[in-house]
């Protein structure tokens, strides 16, 4: 069985960190992250950006660096960076660009839209929102289905917006199949709702070190994705979907 983490933190405490509303993690480096982990023998994955590292790409670059090619970085980056900066983290692996409207440290959501389309034009990188699903409104969800490649954190949160996630995930919307503590969702259900309508759209991930959350990534997380799927399709959840998605060719 193999597994792409699409969404997992590193916090690394020689590079800046910012409080989010009084709240600093604890330390979760690199080395922290493989002994965690490595029970799940993980091919790869994504490192996100978390709100109390705001704008800063060194903990990023270090972490890639030291994860190797088989990783790539999700940031924040505010409207005005340049070009040339948005063609340099590519090069170091940096694959999207994340919107934190749930806790904030990144750049404002009002500028999705024209930050979205750029940075795809430009580097080919899509977008990442964590967001709590219920909160896009009418006027957001045509914005995000105007942009070329979009994913959205945690199942989108909540089951009272969880028709809006439905809706976005027939236009083409990936979703993460993470951070199962953190939302009010039927797990299991959500995970075949989605499934149904679109078999790409599942990105599995551990959410470590599950920041904040009131129930960390446990084993029966794993378990209950590969409970409700099997075959083919349980391979496109937990590995090949976000390989495609991300743009990354795993070696082994």
């Amino acid at each position: 069985m193999r597994i792409f983490d699409s969404h997992f933190h590193i916090i690394d405490p020689r590079f800046p960190l910012v409080p989010n509303h009084g709240f600093l993690p604890e330390p979760f480096t690199v080395s922290d992250y493989n002994k965690q982990a490595d029970w799940l023998r993980i091919k790869g994955g994504a490192v996100v950006s978390g709100s109390f590292q705001a704008f800063d790409q060194t903990y990023l670059l270090d972490t890639l660096s030291v994860l190797g090619k088989n990783y790539v970085g999700v940031t924040q980056l505010p409207a005005n960076t340049k070009d040339s900066e948005i063609l340099s983290l590519h090069k170091a692996g940096v694959r999207a660009v994340r919107f934190n409207v749930r806790r904030g440290g990144s750049e404002e959501i009002s500028k999705i839209k024209e930050m979205g389309a750029r940075v795809y034009d430009l580097a080919g990188w899509h977008v990442e929102l964590y967001i709590d699903a219920k909160e896009i409104d009418e006027f957001l969800e045509e914005v995000l289905l105007s942009l070329p490649k979009v994913s959205i954190d945690h199942l989108g949160l909540s089951k009272e917006g969880f028709s809006t996630t439905l809706r976005l995930v027939e236009k083409g919307v990936r979703v993460k199949a993470t951070g199962f503590g953190r939302t009010n969702i039927d797990i299991r259900s959500a995970l075949v709702e989605i499934a149904e309508i679109n078999p790409d759209a599942l990105l599995f991930g551990t959410d470590l070190p599950s920041t904040r959350s009131p129930a960390p990534f446990t084993e029966e997380d794993l378990h209950l994705v590969t409970d409700t799927f099997e075959g083919e399709l349980l391979q496109k959840v937990l590995y090949s979907n976000a390989l495609e998605f991300y743009g990354v060719s795993v070696k082994v």
